[in-house]
Formats: C-alpha cells, structure tokens, sequence
C-alpha cells in the first residue's frame, strides 16, 4: 500500500510537470519598466526621467508614443527597432537611438536573451511619458 502510495505520488508530479510548461508557454512575455531618476529640470515646467526597460524574448511594446523625445542606450540583448518614416532596424547591445516626440514606434525583441534598454526623456511635467497607438 504504501508503494502504491508512492507510485501514484511520483506520476502526478511527472503528469504536473508536463502540463505546467504548456501552461507557461500561453502566457505572453510581460515588459518590465522600472523608473530609475526622476527629477525637475532647470527648464521651467520640465522633468528628467530615466527608465530602465527589459523586454523579454519574443515580446513587442506595442506602438505607441512618447510627447517628448527620447533618448536610449541599448545595454544587453538587441531589438528590432519601428519608426513611422524610417526603415526597420535591428539594434544590438551598446548601439544608441534617438525616438522623435510624437512618432508612433515599437521595439520588439526577436533574440533569445532579454534586451535591457536605459532611456531618458525630457517631458513636460504632468504628461503620461507613454501613450499607446489604438
């Protein structure tokens, strides 16, 4: 009996841990943003704002816009850059780029290790730093 216990024991867990993977693959990768400085400027009505973005393999921002201009230093991993007039590029670790207030973009990572982005805006304060395109 208690063999038995055991053995019914060991193929639940090996039936869980068969499932839970196919469970995990539905889930969509989920862009982590974590504000690093946030600052008023000498420019009357104007904050700094540093953030550090991660996007995982596999997942897209979205497109969307800033209000003010952006500016951001690929750190690891590499990205597949959109940018309304521009031609699509891929951006790899240590690469820099310039997003243009109001331009409708999207990052999207296609390799297999996060891409890990500092970015810094200067943003009038009281504005949302991101809208998203419907």
């Amino acid at each position: 009996m208690h063999r038995k216990h055991h053995l019914a024991t060991i193929a639940g867990a090996l039936a869980l841990a068969c499932v839970a993977p196919a469970l995990r693959a539905d889930e969509v990768p989920k862009i982590q943003r974590q504000i690093l400085l946030k600052d008023d400027l000498s420019i009357p009505g104007h904050e700094g704002v540093m953030v550090r973005v991660e996007i995982p393999p596999g997942a897209a921002e979205g497109y969307h816009t800033h209000p003010a201009d952006v500016y951001a230093f690929l750190l690891e991993g590499e990205v597949v850059q959109e940018l309304a007039g521009k031609p699509t590029v891929t951006l790899k670790a240590g690469d820099v780029f310039h997003v243009p207030a109001n331009t409708v973009h999207q990052a999207t990572n296609k390799g297999s290790v996060p891409a890990k982005i500092a970015v810094v805006f200067v943003a009038e304060k009281g504005k949302p730093l991101t809208t998203p395109v419907k």
